[in-house]
């Protein structure tokens, strides 16, 4: 699933979700593999959606309270439409 986020950190910013259970990323089985894959060509998809795929845009995933993480179902952040800093944070 993907949606808009509805605190919305960028111009862009959509939640990538799977729709089972995996509370972050450290909690994903290696025989998990192939729905991880299917997470980042969604992300893909949602950055060419948007209208940012060609300038250029972030994806995040907050693993763990002390790096973010404030709802546990696993879920990755695409952020774009605008210049990002390096490092984040």
């Amino acid at each position: 699933m993907a949606f808009d986020d509805v605190n919305p950190q960028a111009p862009v910013h959509v939640l990538v979700i799977p729709r089972i259970h995996v509370e972050s990323l450290q909690g994903f089985q290696t025989s998990e593999t192939n729905l991880m894959g299917a997470l980042l060509q969604c992300c893909r998809e949602v950055a060419q959606l948007k209208g940012v795929s060609d300038l250029g845009y972030r994806v995040v995933a907050n693993t763990g309270s002390s790096a973010g993480q404030t709802v546990f179902h696993m879920h990755f952040h695409v952020l774009g439409g605008r210049s990002f800093a390096w490092p984040p944070g």
